[in-house]
Parts: structure tokens; C-alpha cells; sequence
């Protein structure tokens, strides 16, 4: 009998899904299909890739009335905010589609007589996306459209927690009357996906996860010299300068904080406030979280729904506990919120001051609705606490004087640097990070690059 992958809804603690986990003799056909395809598929035109990527994004929004209380269910996201995310899917997909032709055309060479010189992007094969939990169709898409766009094939794996996006991703293609092969999905176990990895038939990998999955997805194709992208941790901070307009600053550091409540990799965890401004910001910030209504993601009402799951809760629990042990204050009243439980995945937001380097809850990553914020007392002490983390992903500085806050993100270790903004992909830029946040790019013109191989032409066209 074949093991089974169980979705527990953090709603209300049921299994909200069972599927069969893939088999070795499964995993091996697909692969097979994949490979097969994408030597069709990599002689299409560009033309009609984007025909097929624009049926695939249709179909997949006209299942957003069914996808919005799906997500909720598998990861407990409010209703309220999941059509929000279908939105996103468009824009990154469609942007993706409309740049192909130019990212993927050849580069030719300065002219040279007697020669015909450029240079191809070759795609690279089968592309195996495993995607993340806390966004399953923003994080599946930065992977799924780019490779199938640059002539690749496509096998998901995505989380257990949010399994049946793929099977959303299959119908779409399905119905968009895509070729055999040229997409599909497994649900799969740990070991089952690492022997993924290490089959020949795979031509890249690309991940969004944790540190510790990162790791063991390196390890997996150690024998191999296959690309690997990687979208790790964050522990993104933000600093609020004394000229910057607090009313707006709060209103947005509060929701890039907050919102999924807070299981965002490029949520804000940190914040660091000029201390001409940190009475007033601080005031505002806790008066505006007071106003969040914790409660069940299919409320209409709810703006912060419960986290994936109970263990999730503890652990940003004990992250709190131990910075007030050390000396931290906690500012929201937990009652305040009624449907904050121990023992359960609803979790109150909560503000902590009096926080230092010493404390996890400023160097190590929440993922969950909690923030640290610091005094300081100038631009050189915020850059030094900015880049004190083992994380790079985002970083934000909120000021009215555009010129210090481009110096300031000059100095700053990140892959995206915002001013004046947070918590957003832009698919025009390469979504990127530095340290333990991983390594490689999706999105924009540079995401096209780790999906295909340069080829050279070398023609003498006179003898």
C-alpha cells in the first residue's frame, strides 16, 4: 500500500485533502514524459509558448472563485486576501510571457568580416520547481511560466501544505491543451524527491524553503553538475528615519509584518526607528496591530488568519518568551485578540521593544506575526544592525530624502533593496538574496538566464 500525503486545514485541524504519494515507477514515467516532450517543445517558437502560457494564466483565473477558499483551508490564509494573490499570479505571469522575446533572442556579436557571431539561449531540459507553502501560486509561477517560456518542461513538487495547488497548475494546462509531458505534478515524499534530484533526466532544480531544505537539496544533486536555484530564509529589516513620513511608514511596516500573518520570506522582521521618531512610531504601530481581527480565514471579516499549523505557533511562542526573559517588552495585550489559543495555530500579533542582538527574535527567522523594534540614533548605527543577519532578501529604508536612502541601500546586504516600500515583487527585477537567503534569481530578464545555457555560433561565412 502506497504512503499518503494528509493537508491538516490550521482551521480547524481536520484533513482537508489525501493523495497517494508517488511511487519510484511514477516519479520514473514522469521524468521519461518530460524528457520526451521537451525535445518537441524546444523547437516551438516563442510565439507559441506565450499562445499556450497566456491559456494556462486564463484558466487558471477563472478557478480563482474556488482557489480563494481552497488556499484558506490548506494554509489559512483569509478569504479576504486571496483573490489578492491570483492578482499577483497575472502580473508575474503575463510580464514573464511579454519579455521572453527579447530576454531569449540571440546576442549578436560586434560584426567581424567573414564571420556570423552570436550567441544562443539554449534551454536547459526538464526543470523540477518545488515550491513553497506560504504563497502557492506566487512562488509556483516565478518558477512554472519562465522555464516552459524558455523552451523547458516542467515537473512540480509542490508542499504538502498546499498539495492541490499543483493539481490547479495540471487542470490549467490541461484545459490549455498542452502537449503531454510538457507539465505535470507529483506529490512526493522527502526521500522520493531526492532521488529526484540525483536522476539524470533532471536539468535544473528550483526551490523555495527553508535553510535546512536548501542544504539537503544541495546535497541531493552533489553528484551532479545540474543549476540549482535556491530561495531560502529571510530576517528582512526596515529603518525608519527621522525625516520620514511616520503616518505612511506605520500604515505599511504594519501590514508588511503582519499580513499572512507574517509567513512571508520577505515579510518585515526587524525594525529599527531614528530615536528622534521612535515614541510616535512606536504609538501608531501598536495602535494600528490593535486593530487586526484574528479569527477563521473563511470570515470575510478576518485580516489575520491562524499560521500553517500548531508547531508554527509555538515556536514564534517560545521566540517571544525568551526575548522577555532577556529583557524584551511585549506591547499587545494577547486578550485583546480572543481567538489566540496555546496549543493551536491563531496566534496574536504581537509588538516587542527593549529588543537587542542578543535575542533570536532579532537574528533568526519568526515567520510568524511578530516584530522586534530598535532605537537608534543614526544612519551608520541602522546600517551596521541592517546587515548584523544571516539573511539577505529584503531590506527597506523610509525617509523623504531619496538621495540618503539610495546611499543607505548602497550599503545594505540584500537582493532587493525598497525605499519607501516593502513586502512586493516586482517582476521587472530578479527576485534574488545573498547569504543563507540562497543563491540564483526568478523573475525579470535575469531569471531567463538560470533556465537556459548560453550556445555559441562561430560561423565563417566566406572561405
Amino acid at each position: 500500500m502506497s504512503e499518503t500525503l494528509k493537508i491538516i486545514s490550521p482551521v480547524d485541524g481536520s484533513i482537508y485533502a489525501e493523495r497517494p504519494l508517488a511511487t519510484w515507477r511514477e516519479v520514473d514515467a514522469a521524468l521519461a514524459e518530460a524528457s520526451d516532450a521537451q525535445a518537441e517543445w524546444k523547437r516551438t517558437t516563442i510565439a507559441e509558448r506565450a499562445d499556450l502560457c497566456l491559456r494556462v494564466m486564463n484558466e487558471m483565473l477563472a478557478m480563482t472563485d474556488e482557489i480563494v477558499p481552497e488556499i484558506a483551508w490548506q494554509m489559512g490564509r483569509p478569504i479576504a486576501y486571496g483573490a489578492g494573490e491570483m492578482r499577483g499570479f497575472e502580473e508575474r505571469a503575463r510580464y514573464m510571457i511579454s519579455i521572453a522575446e527579447e530576454s531569449l533572442s540571440d546576442l549578436v556579436q560586434t560584426p567581424k568580416e567573414g564571420f556570423n557571431r552570436y550567441i544562443r539561449r539554449e534551454p536547459l531540459g526538464v526543470v523540477f520547481a518545488i515550491a513553497a507553502w506560504n504563497y502557492p501560486y506566487l512562488i509556483a509561477v516565478n518558477s512554472v511560466i519562465p522555464a516552459i517560456m524558455a523552451g523547458n518542461t516542467v515537473i512540480l513538487k509542490h508542499s504538502a501544505q498546499t498539495a492541490l495547488a499543483s493539481e490547479r497548475f495540471a487542470a490549467a494546462f490541461e484545459k490549455a491543451g498542452a502537449p503531454k509531458g510538457l507539465f505535470s505534478f507529483l506529490h512526493m515524499s522527502h526521500e522520493m524527491t531526492e532521488r529526484t534530484i540525483a536522476d539524470g533526466r533532471v536539468d535544473f532544480v528550483n526551490f523555495t524553503g527553508s535553510v535546512s531544505g536548501g542544504h539537503a537539496i544541495v546535497r541531493a544533486a552533489s553528484e551532479r553538475f545540474i543549476g540549482i536555484g535556491l530561495e531560502l530564509g529571510g530576517k528582512d529589516p526596515a529603518y525608519v528615519r527621522r525625516d520620514a513620513n511616520i503616518p505612511f511608514a506605520i500604515e505599511n511596516l504594519v501590514d508588511g509584518a503582519f499580513f499572512n500573518s507574517g509567513q512571508s520570506c520577505c515579510g518585515k522582521e526587524r525594525l529599527y526607528v531614528h530615536a528622534d521618531v521612535y515614541d510616535d512610531f512606536v504609538e501608531g504601530f501598536v495602535d494600528l496591530t490593535k486593530k487586526y481581527k484574528l479569527g477563521n480565514p473563511l470570515d470575510g471579516a478576518t485580516t489575520l488568519g491562524p499560521m500553517v499549523r500548531s508547531s508554527a505557533t509555538s515556536f514564534v511562542r517560545g521566540q517571544i518568551e525568551s526575548a522577555i526573559r532577556s529583557g524584551a517588552k511585549a506591547l499587545i495585550d494577547e486578550k485583546l485578540f480572543p481567538a489566540s489559543e496555546k496549543g493551536t495555530p491563531y496566534l496574536a500579533p504581537q509588538v516587542l521593544v527593549n529588543v537587542n542582538h542578543q535575542m533570536d527574535v532579532m537574528r533568526e527567522e519568526t515567520f510568524g506575526p511578530c516584530i522586534g523594534i530598535m532605537k537608534v540614533t543614526s544612519d551608520a548605527e541602522a546600517i551596521t544592525l541592517m546587515n548584523d543577519s544571516p539573511y539577505g532578501l529584503t531590506a527597506s529604508v523610509w525617509t523623504e530624502d531619496k538621495d540618503a536612502g539610495e546611499a543607505i541601500g548602497n550599503e545594505i546586504e540584500t537582493g532587493t533593496f525598497f525605499l519607501n516600500r516593502c513586502d512586493y515583487l516586482d517582476p521587472s527585477l530578479p527576485w534574488t538574496g545573498v547569504k543563507d537567503t540562497g543563491r540564483g534569481a526568478t523573475l525579470s530578464s535575469v531569471g531567463y538566464e538560470a533556465l537556459t545555457r548560453p550556445k555559441s555560433f562561430h560561423l565563417r561565412i566566406k572561405t
